[in-house]
């Protein structure tokens, strides 16, 4: 059976809460996608790409569920039958060994569990994803899920959905060294909350965005404060770490990672 190395997350899990990120490599695809390129939409060989998720999938044992990602809002519910092409950018379930998965190539990859263990989920937050509409972005629908989530399923606590009783993870993405945006991104972020004007720096006619500094004032906003992995970082950049992430930004033509958690 083949495996890969991960990066495993940092965050505080109980043992039947696993969560694992990819690197590019341990694959078999060729360059410019070498070599463990989970993407497949991004001209690579099929074959390669099943092998390649066929290793993923051996490396995690559970069984990750390949979303169609649109940088949009919608949400799915994963089970074991949810098939792959999916179209939604941010997923969650209750099920056993569905890997909720994100691919990523600068874009920010975060995880969530809840505090008891029962529920996983993750979003897919570039900066269109997170901006959203009206101060309502990707992540703002996952919570809102969740919340609905709380007072419907049988499974679940009857009590009230508790914002902090959820933890995060944010995986790596572009960092603020490298991430230039032109000004009607800012205002975009601006104009739903004032803070987020401290996570832009003028560069020239442009500015640089600190994309791992905007989700967590989007999650904090929410009450979420147990917020764990990327803190904007050189070691988390995805245009600067060549050897460990894939990065459209720096390449180009370039294959996806991905950001994974589930039940076990």
């Amino acid at each position: 059976m083949t495996t890969t190395s991960t990066l495993q997350p940092n965050w505080p899990v109980p043992a039947h809460v696993r969560s694992a990120c990819s690197l590019r490599t341990g694959g078999v695809s060729l360059p410019p996608y070498d070599s463990l390129n989970l993407g497949d939409h991004v001209g690579d060989e099929a074959s390669a790409v099943a092998l390649n998720r066929e290793i993923y999938a051996n490396t995690l044992q559970a069984k990750p569920v390949y979303l169609k990602q649109v940088h949009g809002f919608d949400v799915v519910r994963l089970d074991a039958h949810t098939p792959d092409g999916t179209v939604a950018d941010a997923c969650f379930t209750t099920e056993k060994n569905v890997a909720c998965t994100i691919m990523v190539a600068d874009c920010l990859p975060v995880l969530f569990r809840n505090r008891e263990g029962t529920v996983v989920g993750a979003a897919h937050a570039g900066w269109r994803g997170l901006c959203g509409e009206g101060g309502q972005g990707v992540l703002e629908q996952v919570f809102k899920h969740f919340e609905a989530l709380a007072g419907k399923d049988t499974a679940q606590s009857a009590t009230k959905f508790v914002a902090n009783d959820w933890l995060v993870w944010l995986g790596p993405c572009i960092g603020p060294t490298a991430f230039e945006v032109g000004a009607e991104v800012r205002e975009a972020f601006v104009a739903a909350d004032a803070q987020a004007q401290t996570s832009f720096k003028s560069h020239g006619e442009k500015y640089l965005a600190d994309l791992p500094a905007l989700a967590r004032q989007r999650l904090t906003r929410m009450g979420i404060t147990q917020i764990y992995g990327n803190d904007g970082s050189l070691t988390w950049c995805t245009v600067s770490n060549s050897s460990n992430f894939f990065s459209h930004r720096r390449d180009r033509v370039s294959g996806r990672f991905a950001a994974s958690v589930w039940l076990t």
